[in-house]
């Protein structure tokens, strides 16, 4: 019987051992979509406690001690840091076979050197030990991410942020690049008038102009795009439940604007017509400047009103929602594809239904100029765990070019999260190795290497233009 979480771990084969030893474990890590704060980075926070840097924030071990029946109180609650750590701590033994059972102590392993299973009865000495080691200097954040071998981050930033962390951490020289990723969400949320005259205030404090008109709108949000180029960022994403390509006029969209400003909630269709207009022109001001766009789908956000009022949101209420995705999703990208002004893409879902659909989506759009041009990214949310990470891997594999795949992101909060990228490693040299032992693949050791690196990182690098203008 194997030890728990050995040297081997996930790894069946002598073959699959050997590529993820001698090719995957040492390569850097490139985390081009994560929710970490620049703020923490640039000043080189020092964690209080583990409470602080494990378990504010992250959503997934709030859901599994709901799950497990702990009162909010020690979630998000008033108790104390280490009242919430241990009741995680008896959380823990309930979470076998979800991913954070795996995720909790590969995360001990390799930022702590903690071998213990954490339970109840280990929950003080391994709460005591690592906040003796979060209080040396080597534990802070920018040790922290050193020791995961991190070299690029793009972090999630809307277009009213000022990126002054960014240009913080730039001037400082640090070894790790953090670079602004556009997320411009909000400035499509117009659903909430409310909301959005508010975010037109700080859209337009940030753009150094009034918004009172759409084109003036549209002129801020090309400024805040031209700023955040003018920073680093060669990266958008978009969270969206689904595409929609509804025909809009200059007219229409006009009055839309002005409806919504004057605090007037707009109808489902006009909704569509705002976000079908925004979502092609950030796809063109992306591919002038040879950016990268992702698009995150299927999420069905929220769920919970009693506790979104509460907490607000991305507190743990949200879950995989069934929307239609292939038929707009198609029409969005062939509309930029005919005038060829389609960016380079990276298209991420939520629900497992639709790999397939993304499998073979990617394949219409790719055009020959950039390897991989059109990506289905890696395994999200709610399928990052083993048996979506494979399924991915295994869809991709059979519908399209599993050596062109641009691998792993955490899509985190937390700064403990890169095993992650540990754990997508272990997995894809599993299977390369499973088959090449059954004959599946052949023996080449030279050739199978080099994919295994370019997959998990070699692809990555050269996908995006980060050094670009720099």
């Amino acid at each position: 019987m194997k030890k728990f979480l050995d040297s081997d771990f996930l790894l069946d084969t002598e073959t699959g051992k050997r590529l993820y030893h001698e090719h995957a474990a040492a390569l850097p890590i490139i985390d081009y979509h994560c929710h970490l704060p620049p703020r923490e980075i640039a000043v080189n926070h020092r964690f209080e406690n583990l409470t602080e840097v494990w378990l504010r924030g992250d959503h997934y071990k709030w859901r599994a001690m709901r799950i497990n029946g702990v009162d909010e109180s020690f979630i998000t609650g008033g108790k104390s840091d280490w009242e919430k750590f241990l009741k995680w701590a008896e959380t823990v033994p309930y979470t076998m076979r979800n991913p954070l059972y795996h995720w909790t102590h590969l995360e001990l392993q390799r930022y702590f050197g903690i071998d213990q299973i954490l339970h109840a009865g280990s929950a003080k000495d391994i709460y005591e030990e690592c906040n003796r080691k979060l209080h040396t200097p080597e534990f802070r954040v920018q040790g922290l991410l050193k020791k995961m071998n991190v070299e690029i981050i793009c972090t999630t930033d809307d277009p009213a942020d000022s990126l002054e962390y960014h240009q913080a951490i730039r001037n400082q020289g640090a070894p790790i690049k953090v670079l602004p990723a556009l997320r411009p969400d909000q400035a499509m949320a117009i659903g909430d008038p409310v909301r959005f005259q508010t975010y037109l205030e700080q859209l337009g404090r940030a753009a150094d102009r009034s918004i009172s008109t759409f084109p003036l709108f549209l002129d801020a949000l090309k400024s805040r795009h031209d700023f955040f180029h003018s920073v680093g960022c060669r990266v958008s994403d978009h969270g969206l439940e689904q595409f929609y390509t509804v025909e809009w006029s200059d007219t229409e969209l006009k009055n839309i604007f002005e409806k919504v400003r004057a605090g007037n909630k707009p109808d489902t269709l006009e909704r569509q017509k705002f976000q079908s207009a925004l979502l092609f022109q950030f796809a063109e001001w992306d591919f002038e400047k040879k950016w990268v766009q992702q698009f995150h789908l299927g999420a069905l956000r929220n769920n919970n009103s009693r506790m979104l009022s509460s907490l607000g949101p991305d507190t743990g209420w949200d879950s995989i929602g069934d929307f239609p995705q292939a038929g707009a999703l198609s029409a969005f990208l062939n509309s930029l594809d005919k005038n060829n002004r389609l960016a380079r893409t990276i298209l991420y879902n939520n629900n497992p239904a639709d790999n397939e659909v993304m499998a073979t989506m990617i394949g219409n759009f790719n055009d020959g100029s950039v390897a991989g041009k059109v990506q289905w990214g890696s395994a999200w949310w709610f399928l990052d765990q083993k048996e979506g990470m494979t399924k991915q891997l295994n869809a991709l594999s059979n519908m399209g070019l599993i050596s062109r795949f641009v691998g792993m992101i955490t899509d985190s909060r937390s700064f403990l999260s890169y095993p992650r990228h540990e754990y997508f490693r272990r997995i894809l040299c599993g299977l390369f190795g499973k088959e090449i032992e059954n004959g599946e693949l052949p023996d080449d050791p030279e050739w199978t290497g080099k994919l295994i690196r370019d997959i998990c990182y070699y692809n990555a690098r050269r996908f995006f233009n980060w050094e670009e203008g720099q």
